[in-house]
């Protein structure tokens, strides 16, 4: 079975919308009110807006070439191509490329009456308004994606804490297994929640919200570090002692994801962690000594991970029915 989506069925109804309004008030080339409205439904209301202007001015822009060509030259079917190898290009340079099909109509109509009137240039400044106006009005309702990305900010945080816990097993012993599926789907979970997150600021006008956008970023960032670590874990494990004391370390950051942010608390652990391994014996064998050397880039790489968290200004919860949205206060 196949999908509607919002976006179809806006632009089903605001074309209808046009068409009808245009044919009501008794304009020429009626239909092109729908075309108009058509290419003007965008999937924010940001670009909804950029795309009405673009549109509007090309159109303007477009009257007065048809009436310096046509008007000028005479109304020849080479004065079109003509025009076009002019208006293009200067659409192009002042910004409005997009408004190259809906005004090329505008052209046409003109083109087709074979003279500049008054009434004429009413007839598609009227078709222009109410396509422009119709889609404008479609777009003044878009679904809200905040539940879903605060469901993708829970998955999230729940695969970086399985993530730490597989991690914190392998450090106690070499031989356990993971098959890794969380960091695939992490990777897709990050991707559509820096989607949806620039969707969700693009949707708000008079606001600039772009706290989700951040925080998928911010966790972006941390996932790549921990894509280093898993990298770096693997020489660890005959540091004995000291990946006993980092994997108890990891064990609790593993519950301690969350989008709130007291990072600072869990760096002053692993600084203390970090002192502590310095005051070990050093290596005796080669080995030993590469171990070390992965265990203090581990312990760099966390730094950088934990540091990443604590410039982000923290995300709020999802609220609950009969609740206020209250500041999160989890550590990573």
């Amino acid at each position: 079975m196949f999908k509607i989506g919002y976006r179809t069925a806006k632009t089903a109804v605001g074309t209808t919308a046009a068409i009808v309004i245009s044919q009501w008030i008794g304009l020429e080339n009626f239909v092109s009110a729908g075309i108009i409205t058509i290419l003007c439904i965008q999937n924010t209301k940001k670009k909804s807006l950029h795309a009405a202007r673009s549109r509007f001015l090309a159109c303007a822009v477009a009257m007065i070439f048809s009436f310096v060509f046509f008007e000028g030259i005479g109304y020849y079917a080479p004065v079109v191509g003509l025009l076009l190898l002019f208006f293009i290009p200067t659409l192009v340079a002042i910004q409005l490329k997009e408004g190259v099909v809906t005004s090329s109509v505008i052209i046409l109509h003109i083109f087709s009456a074979g003279q500049v009137t008054k009434e004429l240039i009413l007839n598609e400044f009227y078709i222009i308004t109410i396509g422009i106006g119709v889609a404008l009005l479609m777009n003044l309702y878009m679904p809200s994606v905040e539940k879903r990305l605060y469901t993708l900010q829970e998955e999230i945080e729940k695969n970086f804490t399985a993530i730490f816990h597989e991690i914190a097993l392998y450090l106690r012993n070499k031989d356990h297994m993971w098959d890794g599926k969380e960091i695939v789907q992490t990777e897709k979970l990050l991707k559509e929640g820096k989607m949806l997150a620039f969707q969700n600021v693009e949707n708000h006008l008079l606001r600039d919200d772009k706290v989700f956008y951040s925080y998928f970023v911010m966790r972006e960032k941390q996932f790549n570090i921990i894509e280093r670590i898993l990298g770096i874990v693997t020489s660890i494990s005959h540091q004995v002692k000291a990946a006993l004391v980092l994997a108890d370390f990891m064990d609790i950051l593993s519950t301690r994801i969350h989008p709130g942010n007291t990072a600072l608390v869990h760096l002053k652990k692993l600084y203390d962690l970090k002192a502590e391994i310095d005051q070990m014996g050093l290596p005796d064998t080669r080995e030993e000594f590469e171990a070390r050397a992965a265990l203090f880039q581990f312990i760099k790489e966390m730094e950088e991970y934990l540091l990443i968290k604590s410039s982000f200004k923290g995300l709020k919860k999802e609220k609950t029915a009969g609740q206020k949205k209250q500041p999160a206060h989890g550590i990573e």
